[in-house]
């Protein structure tokens, strides 16, 4: 894989510690500058300069209580985080980005929000894969809403990292963690913009062999959650 160089500011949610850390990490090797959540969108201009990058990773998982001890308030609580919060974000940063006519937003989504139900995901909760299937519709609608304005929003999966969040799925199957902060720095140089409002994931998709078809993946739709029907015999 090529390694970018970058320029400009970034802006990572979640930022601390984990996933975020890591990308924060790969950003600020690449050339960027780069901060934390922690510091308002106004300080961050102020002292950096324009937000070229959002990436927005910060997330929680579910309690762990089970369903019928778990309050409404508790539950809720995901989908203002991993919901609310990424909408909160990306409104923010994308007004400033429009006066621009520039700019990139990745949004960290989860298989979570696809795979079956009896996957291993369920530890984490009944809202957490719901809050991550909304955040990725909602990702595909903002990269067609926002493209016109020379922003392009991007959906990601890290895979399965081992992290504080997921130490409750079990101890096999995990992704390398270096995976998810290359492919950021892939889709922050601007390569894999005609990928825009495409579901990528970090281990399973060859990133530099879907730039090169990016045609073919836009024109068949691929790369993206659809309900596919079996079709019926005419007979």
């Amino acid at each position: 894989m090529p390694s970018d160089a970058l320029e400009g500011v970034a802006l990572v949610t979640g930022g601390g510690r984990g996933i975020g850390a890591r990308v924060a990490r790969e950003l600020a090797e690449a050339g960027m500058q780069v901060a934390v959540t922690g510091r308002t969108r106004e300080t961050i201009e102020q002292d950096l300069g324009p937000i070229e990058l959002l990436v927005c990773n910060a997330g929680v998982a579910g309690s762990g209580k089970p369903f019928l001890e778990e309050s409404p308030d508790e539950w809720w609580r995901v989908f203002e985080v991993n919901v609310l919060g990424a909408y909160i974000c990306c409104r923010t940063v994308a007004a400033r980005m429009a006066r621009r006519g520039r700019g990139r937003i990745v949004n960290m989504g989860s298989g979570a929000s696809y795979l079956p139900v009896r996957n291993p995901s369920i530890p984490l909760g009944t809202s957490y894969g719901a809050s991550k299937a909304a955040l990725g519709r909602f990702s595909e609608t903002l990269a067609t809403v926002l493209g016109p304005l020379g922003i392009r929003v991007f959906l990601i999966s890290p895979g399965r990292v081992r992290t504080d969040m997921t130490e409750r799925l079990g101890s096999e199957g995990w992704t390398p963690p270096e995976l998810a902060p290359r492919l950021v720095r892939v889709l922050a140089s601007g390569r894999a913009d005609a990928l825009a409002g495409r579901y990528v994931h970090a281990e399973h998709d060859d990133i530099e062999d879907l730039i090169r078809r990016a045609d073919e993946v836009v024109a068949n739709d691929l790369n993206a959650i659809r309900l596919l029907r079996r079709r019926r015999n005419a007979d």
